[in-house]
C-alpha cells in the first residue's frame, strides 16, 4: 500500500497537467498522470482569464485520471511574478519570515500587500562581524494566483500550497549528485519557458521567458496564412502543405528556434558573468518546446555545452498509471513541473 500521497497541479498554456506521486518505503512511485487540453486564450502567458473553462478542463482532468485525492500543489510562472537575488540580515527562519514585508519592499514593483512573498536562503555570508543571507526572493502578484486558485476551487479542488514552477523544474530534474556541478534547467513550455540555474540542487538563478513553442507556431500560422491548427500540425510535421509552403514553414520554425535559442544563451551568458564560481557545465531540456527542431542543437552550438533531455519518471516507480510504455514515453518532457510539484507537497 502507498504511504503519505501528494497531486501536482500544473495550468499551462495549452493544457492541464497533474501528477499524483506516492511515498513508502520503497521510494517514490508515480500513480497517475493526466492531461487535457486548452483552447487559445483560456490561459494567457501563465495566467488563468477564463475561468469557467479552465475549471471545466480540470473537472474533466479529475474525472478522466482517476486520482485519489482533491488537494494540490500549484505552480505559477509569468510576468507578474519577480525573482531577485538579494542579501538580507541574518535572523532566525520565523523572524525572518515575520519581517520580510518590511525588508523587501525596495525590491518590489508593487506594494508588499499586493504580493504573495517568500525568500529562499542561499548561502550565509560574514564579513567584519556580521552574518547575512543571501538567496531569491520570490514575489507573484496576489490577484494572479487568487485568479488560478480560485479556477481550481470551482473545479472542486483545494489548493494546499502555491509553489514556482522553475522550482518545481528543479525538483523534477536537478542532478544534485549528477555528472554537472551546476546545471541549467530549461522547462519550454507554449509560451512560458523557466530557467533555473542550480549548484548541486541549491538553486541559484530563476528567470520566466514569455516565449515558448507557440510563438514557432504563431510564425508559421503568419507566414504561410493557415489557420493556428494547420501551423501546428505543420510545425510538428504531421501534415503536407507542398513544397513552396514547407519550405517557408522551416524557415519560420528556423528564425523563431534561432531568436528564442539566443534568449537562452543570453540569460546564461548573464548568470556566469554574476557567478564566476558557479559557472554552468550541463544543460537539461523539458517540456513540450524542447521537441522542436533546432532547439537542442541550437542551444548546443550556442553555448557549447552538453545538452540532454530531461526525463522526471526516470527516478520513480511506476504505479498503476494506465499508461503503456509509448505514452510514457509521450509524457516524459511534459511531467517536469507537475511532478516536481507534487515532489515539493510530498516532502
Amino acid at each position: 500500500m502507498p504511504g503519505r500521497t501528494a497531486i501536482g497541479l500544473d495550468i499551462g498554456t495549452s493544457g492541464v497537467r497533474a501528477a499524483e506521486l506516492s511515498y513508502g518505503k520503497g521510494g517514490i512511485t508515480l500513480e497517475k498522470f493526466g492531461q487535457v487540453a486548452l483552447p487559445e486564450g483560456a490561459v494567457r502567458d501563465g495566467e488563468v482569464v477564463d475561468r469557467p473553462t479552465v475549471s471545466e478542463a480540470l473537472r474533466t482532468l479529475w474525472k478522466g485520471s482517476g486520482f485519489t485525492s482533491r488537494k494540490v500543489a500549484l505552480g505559477v510562472a509569468n510576468q507578474r511574478v519577480v525573482v531577485r537575488q538579494v542579501d538580507l540580515p541574518w535572523m532566525p527562519a520565523r523572524e525572518l519570515k515575520a519581517s520580510l514585508p518590511l525588508q523587501v519592499q525596495d525590491y518590489l514593483p508593487l506594494p508588499v500587500a499586493e504580493c504573495v512573498i517568500d525568500f529562499h536562503p542561499v548561502s550565509e555570508l560574514r564579513e567584519n562581524g556580521s552574518r547575512t543571507l543571501r538567496g531569491l526572493l520570490v514575489a507573484a502578484a496576489r490577484e494572479m494566483v487568487m485568479s488560478n486558485v480560485e479556477a481550481a476551487s470551482a473545479a472542486g479542488l483545494r489548493v494546499t500550497s502555491v509553489d514556482l514552477t522553475p522550482f518545481a523544474v528543479l525538483r523534477a530534474v536537478g542532478s544534485p549528485f549528477g555528472p554537472a556541478a551546476t546545471e541549467a534547467l530549461i522547462d519550454i513550455g507554449a509560451r512560458v519557458t523557466n530557467l533555473v540555474i542550480h549548484s548541486a540542487g541549491t538553486p541559484r538563478f530563476v528567470r520566466i521567458l514569455l516565449s515558448g513553442g507557440q510563438d514557432v507556431t504563431d510564425a508559421v500560422a503568419e507566414r504561410l496564412g493557415v489557420p493556428m491548427d494547420v501551423a501546428e500540425a505543420v510545425k510538428r510535421q504531421t501534415e503536407q502543405v507542398g513544397q513552396d509552403a514547407e519550405e517557408r514553414a522551416a524557415t519560420a520554425v528556423q528564425l523563431m528556434s534561432e531568436v528564442f535559442v539566443d534568449e537562452i544563451r543570453t540569460s546564461i551568458d548573464y548568470y556566469s558573468a554574476s557567478n564566476p564560481q558557479f559557472r554552468v557545465e550541463r544543460v537539461v531540456v523539458t517540456g513540450g518546446g524542447s521537441l522542436l527542431a533546432g532547439v537542442v542543437e541550437g542551444l548546443s552550438s550556442v553555448t557549447r555545452l552538453e545538452v540532454v533531455a530531461g526525463n522526471p519518471i526516470a527516478p520513480l516507480h511506476l504505479g498503476s498509471t494506465g499508461l503503456d510504455e509509448s505514452q510514457l514515453l509521450q509524457i516524459q518532457p511534459l511531467a517536469a513541473v507537475p511532478v516536481g510539484l507534487a515532489l515539493g507537497a510530498i516532502a
